[in-house]
Order: C-alpha cells, then sequence, then structure tokens
C-alpha cells in the first residue's frame, strides 16, 4: 500500500540480511517457507485471534514462522489491523514503545500504522514514543513480509517492548483488542545457544507453560517472554486456546546443532461455543459475535477511562436496532448490570451505552475506577422480543415459567423490573424467583396476580475469569 511521500515512512533494516532485498527474490523465499511449514492449512478452527511466531533470518526461522502465518488463509479482507509486539534487542527502552512514524517499508510495499489505534494505546502511561528503539530492531520487521503476503492490506500498530510488566502489556493489547477485523501477533523466539538436544528439552518445557497459559517466563526461555506474557494474560482473561503448529530449532533447519535459537509457532483461537443445556437457548464465548459485543463492551469502558478509544466494526448487524444487557464482575462479585428491554437504538449503540452505565451509573455501586479494570469480566446478554405471558394467577404464572431459560418482566402500574435466565442460577425455585422480581421492581409480591408478565430468552456471552 503506498504511502504519500509527505509522511513519514520507516526504511527496512534488515532487508538484504535477515530476508531478502528485493521483491522478486523475497516472493520466492516466502514461497520455500511456506513449501517447509508444518501444520493444517486452512487451520481447522478458522483464522485466530493471536500469534506467536519466530523472528530469525528465514533461513532459518521463515518455515516455522510459515507455519504459524499458514493459518491465515480466508484472512485476507476480514482481517484489516495487526498488533505486532517484538522485544528491544538493541536500543533499551523503558515501558513500549510505539516507533513515531506513518509507515514501515518494505520489499513488497509499505505498510501504513492505524493512526486512531497508535493515538489510543499511546494515552498508556506504559507506551512512550521512542524512534530509536525500532530504527534497527527486526523482530517486528521481519514479520511485515509475512502478513503482506497473507493479508494484503492491513494497518499496523508496531510495539517495541523492553522493560516492562506482563500486566503493562496485557493492558496495551486489551486496548487494541478490537474484533475480528484484529490479529495480535507477537514476535519471538525461544532458547539462545544451547547444544541441540539441550535446547529441545528447554524448548519442549516451555511451550508446554505457554499451552498452559503460565505467565511465568523468562528471558532465557524466550526473548520475548515478556510480550508473550502479557498475551498469555490476556488468553486466560479471554479463554483463548493455543495451538501448537510448529517447534524445531536452527539445528533441524539451515545450522549446525553445537550452538542452536528454537522456535516456535502458536495461534490462539477463541474457546468453542459450547452445545447449550437442555431447554437454554443462550450461548456462551467463543462466536464471533458474541466477541464483537464483548470487544464494544470491554473498550466503551476502557475509553471512559481514559485507557483506549471505540472503534465499532462496520458489521450490518451492529446498525439493527437491538436490546442488551452487560453485567460486570470483578472477581466472583458483581460490579454492574444494566441493559434495554426493548430495541430502541442500533445493537452497537445499545451495548457501548449499557456497558458506560453499568461501569459508572448503577445506582448500587460507586463508579468503577481505572484501577479495576484489569480484573474485570464483561458478559453481554442479546434480548429476543418479550412475548406476553397470560395465566390465571399466581400458581399458573410460576408453572409456566422455564427456570435456567427465561428472563422475565414483571410489571404493575408504572413500576417494572426483570431477571435476565442467568438469575435463576442462585433462585431456581419459580416462587423465590417471583418474590425477588418483585422486591426488585418495587411490587409488593402479594400483587403479581394482577401483574402484566413478558419472558424472553437471551443469548449470552462472557469472558472467561480466571481467579
Amino acid at each position: 500500500m503506498p504511502v504519500a511521500p509527505s509522511l513519514r515512512t520507516r526504511p527496512p533494516a534488515v532487508a538484504g540480511l535477515f530476508y531478502a532485498g528485493r521483491r522478486e527474490r523475497l516472493e520466492r523465499e516466502l514461497d520455500d517457507a511456506l513449501a517447509q511449514a508444518r501444520g493444517v492449512s486452512p487451520a481447522p478452527h478458522g483464522t485466530p485471534k493471536a500469534l506467536i511466531v519466530p523472528h530469525a533470518g528465514y533461513a532459518y526461522s521463515g518455515a516455522v514462522a510459515a507455519s504459524g502465518y499458514r493459518t491465515l488463509a480466508g484472512a485476507r479482507g476480514r482481517v484489516s489491523r495487526v498488533v505486532l509486539l517484538g522485544p528491544c534487542h538493541r536500543v533499551p527502552v523503558r515501558g513500549l514503545a510505539l516507533p513515531g512514524v506513518d509507515a514501515f517499508a518494505t520489499p513488497l510495499g509499505d505498510v501504513p500504522l492505524d493512526r486512531a489505534a497508535v493515538a489510543a494505546v499511546a494515552a498508556l502511561p506504559q507506551v512512550v514514543v521512542a524512534p530509536a528503539a525500532h530504527a534497527r530492531e527486526h523482530s517486528l520487521e521481519v514479520q511485515l513480509p509475512f502478513l503482506q503476503r497473507w493479508l494484503g492490506a492491513f494497518a499496523l500498530v508496531p510495539l517495541a517492548v523492553g522493560d516492562a510488566t506482563p500486566a503493562e502489556v496485557a493492558e496495551a493489547i486489551e486496548t487494541l483488542w478490537g474484533g475480528d477485523e484484529t490479529l495480535v501477533v507477537v514476535s519471538s523466539d525461544l532458547s539462545h545457544y544451547h547444544r541441540y538436544d539441550d535446547a529441545r528439552a528447554l524448548d519442549a518445557a516451555t511451550v508446554r507453560a505457554i499451552l498452559a497459559r503460565e505467565t511465568s517466563l523468562d528471558h532465557e526461555q524466550a526473548c520475548g517472554a515478556t510480550p508473550i506474557a502479557g498475551l498469555l494474560e490476556v488468553a486466560r482473561r479471554r479463554d483463548l486456546r493455543p495451538q501448537l503448529l510448529d517447534l524445531r530449532n536452527s539445528g533441524d533447519t539451515a545450522g549446525d546443532r553445537s550452538r542452536v535459537v528454537g522456535y516456535a509457532s502458536i495461534a490462539f483461537y477463541a474457546a468453542p461455543a459450547a452445545a447449550p443445556a437442555a431447554g437454554e437457548d443462550a450461548t456462551t464465548a467463543g462466536d464471533a459475535r458474541g466477541r464483537t459485543l464483548l470487544g464494544l463492551a470491554r473498550s466503551a469502558i476502557a475509553e471512559a477511562l481514559g485507557r483506549g478509544t471505540v472503534a465499532v466494526p462496520g458489521h450490518r448487524w451492529l446498525q439493527a436496532p437491538g436490546a442488551t444487557f452487560v453485567t460486570l464482575h470483578h472477581g466472583a462479585s458483581l460490579r454492574g448490570c444494566i441493559g434495554s428491554l426493548e430495541p430502541h437504538r442500533p445493537l452497537a449503540d445499545d451495548v457501548l451505552a449499557n456497558a458506560r452505565a453499568a461501569a459508572f451509573r448503577d445506582p448500587r455501586f460507586a463508579p468503577l475506577a481505572a484501577h479495576e479494570l484489569g480484573g474485570l469480566t464483561v458478559e453481554v446478554s442479546e434480548l429476543d422480543a418479550a412475548q406476553p405471558l397470560a395465566f390465571r394467577d399466581r400458581a399458573h404464572l410460576a408453572a409456566q415459567l422455564r427456570p435456567g431459560e427465561d428472563g422475565v418482566i414483571l410489571a404493575y402500574g408504572a413500576r417494572r423490573g426483570t431477571f435476565l435466565p442467568q438469575v435463576w442460577a442462585s433462585l431456581p425455585d419459580p416462587d423465590d424467583f417471583l418474590d425477588a422480581l418483585a422486591h426488585k421492581a418495587g411490587i409488593d409480591p402479594r400483587r403479581i396476580d394482577g401483574c402484566r408478565v413478558h419472558r424472553y430468552r437471551v443469548r449470552k456471552w462472557s469472558e472467561a475469569w480466571t481467579g
């Protein structure tokens, strides 16, 4: 993608060294890497949300990187933004560094930066602008030709990770998480300069830790231990499932076996949607619609706390009217719940508004503070159209309710309240459920016979809480 000459472009620093410096030769080099890749293409789980890939010269780690990038088959035109994180090898920096440019150049063309996303992450206190940290850094640059080959046109958010904590990295990733249009790539090699058999044992242990989403990695295990650990924090919170695609070292590819460097490609996929329980219509986190709505809700809260900006994907279904509830938990405790009972605005606007209201305007709780954001779990429920429920008396009403399945709206005069189907988990008896709902709505339970009652179903998506 060409970039206007008046804009600042970082030139390639390692073209001709780590990979071919001419377009035609580089394209052949990418083809050769793909021919030597391992794993399944296209990936059986669809497009991953995140990848860990190596960053040595293509002769050494290109085939292993290609094993990761081939999972992007079918992502062209759908993934339009890449958040790319890698370690600083040459210039030390505190925190995470942006390059202070408008584009990165490679022999395949220029890759523009996503200005809005860059501005959003730059607002975090741990993010700095440090052109020197990027000027000669190879860990990010070597990923770009693979991304250009697989994705075509895309916008980039490049972060060189220096002296930072995994939590600081995780916060940056969350700020940029987006929906299906955003791919997160962490660039890292594994162990360095051990004998072949020793390296195989060390790298196998490191990969086992990554697949278990353990965050206590050190830089002897992986040069990109810090960005990997940050990604793993997010993967635990969002229940992403890692899958090993390839594990080799330079002794397997292009070097001798006396001093080798380890390489792995690992993809992270959203957890598959759980099968509904008997009689249940709600679903759990895992499908694209749920990931998008959860991402909107979290980004709305983060933006209100000055920790990012909201980017609404261009899906048509987000512009259709919709009714949602957003429920927040901090740890295992309820932290807010606000929603809409009837569609009265576009679905995206409804989620954004209810997320902000649940975080800052639920009268039962103090407004959410910035330090609580990292421990927050977000749940979004999308309501189907409520249907009136005819009944003779309270006993007849209770007999018609479907525990675990029905959301219920109870109204008497101007008073009205609802319980989502999730409330059945703590109030499984229909009579107890109705009493508690009446109290919530400010209705005397003895007047339930004279109430107007509607019921509805929901589709529910929730981030995973790891405790």
